[in-house]
């Protein structure tokens, strides 16, 4: 399989910038220019809103909202949060729920290698930490996708080192019954940005590679 290009920006990327950068690099794939490419990135603290964002999601202080064409529902991305997306083309036939369970996999192997436990959820998106005692479970990994002509954007956002505050103010994902963590929390101790992105693109390359072998993704931890 072809190796993806890595595109790692270091810094914030203003989300404009990241959208902008995301559809050349779709165009690129669409027209056989590229093999495809990994986008590993902090942005500016910001909401977007999915195709399936509701009102009642949207935040209780008045803040602004970027509508971006992912689906699911309206989310926080912003310092200290990685942010991962791969840019591929799927194989076929497209099985696009297929390369969901891919990428939550990528998220749970890579909260595995930093000591944390995460799994999914039946009939939720993402990857989760199980609540004891009576805790809800915790989202520490978010997944958001859009496929044209069959190459995919947008992707996975896991919560390393940021603040939990901007959470607050909205209904993340739309789900009223649950919280959301960070890996540095759940591990006890700071797990940086830079450490989950190169745990995280290798994982993408195995899923990208497995897809299209006909195989899916093994764990790797």
């Amino acid at each position: 399989m072809p190796e993806l290009e890595i595109v790692r920006r270091t810094g914030l990327l203003d989300l404009a910038d990241g959208l902008a950068l995301q559809q050349d690099l779709h165009t690129a794939v669409v027209a056989a220019r590229s093999p495809g490419a990994i986008v590993l990135c902090e942005h500016p603290s910001v909401y977007t809103a999915g195709r399936r964002t509701e009102p009642s999601d949207l935040p209780t202080d008045g803040s602004p909202v970027v509508e971006v064409d992912r689906g699911g529902r309206i989310t926080w991305h912003g310092p200290g949060q990685l942010v991962a997306y791969p840019i591929v083309r799927l194989a076929e036939p497209l099985d696009v729920v297929a390369w969901v369970r891919d990428l939550e996999q990528v998220v749970i192997d890579t909260a595995a290698a930093v000591g944390v436990h995460a799994e999914r959820v039946e009939g939720r998106s993402g990857a989760w930490v199980r609540g004891n005692d009576g805790a809800p479970d915790a989202k520490v990994g978010a997944i958001g996708l859009h496929v044209a002509e069959g190459v995919t954007s947008h992707g996975i956002a896991i919560n390393c080192t940021n603040a939990l505050d901007a959470y607050a103010a909205i209904v993340p994902c739309g789900i009223t019954d649950a919280g959301v963590t960070t890996l540095s929390t759940e591990a006890g101790r700071p797990v940086t940005v830079e450490e989950i992105a190169a745990l995280v693109a290798p994982r993408i390359q195995a899923a990208f590679d497995h897809m299209h072998a006909g195989t899916r993704q093994e764990t790797l931890v």
